[in-house]
């Protein structure tokens, strides 16, 4: 990640970030041959597309981020294996994926917000940053409900 050169030119960036991330969700649920793991992908798919959205109302003046309190950090993600996105992974296995990426976005976020140097715009991405690791641990959640519990 290199020096910006403008606001416009940092936003871009990340508005690219996350339309990656809504093509891997996008593209996994078109494939998937299970219909909760395509429902699964399309969720998190949409939840890229509103990051995206906020992004580009943001660039456009017509958007802001409400301030979010620091999500918990169940850690869950910090001791899995990363896992290749496939058409036919399993829920777990979607879950793994998930939390990697939602991990790998708030730190994105959390570089960005001190490579700037417009204070504004450092907010924008420590809430960013946030949000994202909000998700993480709403999908370390899910986790932890499904395969770390006792039965």
């Amino acid at each position: 990640m290199g020096k910006f050169e403008s606001v416009d030119a940092v936003l871009d960036f990340a508005i690219a970030r996350e339309e990656e991330a809504f093509d891997l969700y996008h593209g996994l649920a078109s494939r998937a041959t299970d219909a909760g793991m395509q429902a699964l992908f399309t969720s998190f798919a949409k939840v890229e597309a509103g990051h995206k959205q906020k992004l580009e109302g943001i660039k456009e003046g017509t958007a802001y981020l409400p301030i979010r309190e620091k999500a918990t950090d169940l850690k869950i993600a910090d001791y899995l294996v990363d896992v290749e996105p496939a058409p036919e992974m399993s829920f777990q296995d979607a879950l793994v994926l998930a939390m990697k990426r939602e991990q790998a976005a708030s730190a994105l976020y959390t570089q960005l917000a001190a490579a700037v140097g417009d204070p504004l715009l450092a907010e924008l991405f420590s809430q960013l940053a946030r949000e994202e690791a909000a998700h993480k641990t709403r999908f370390e959640d899910l986790y932890e409900d499904n395969f770390l519990s006792e039965n």
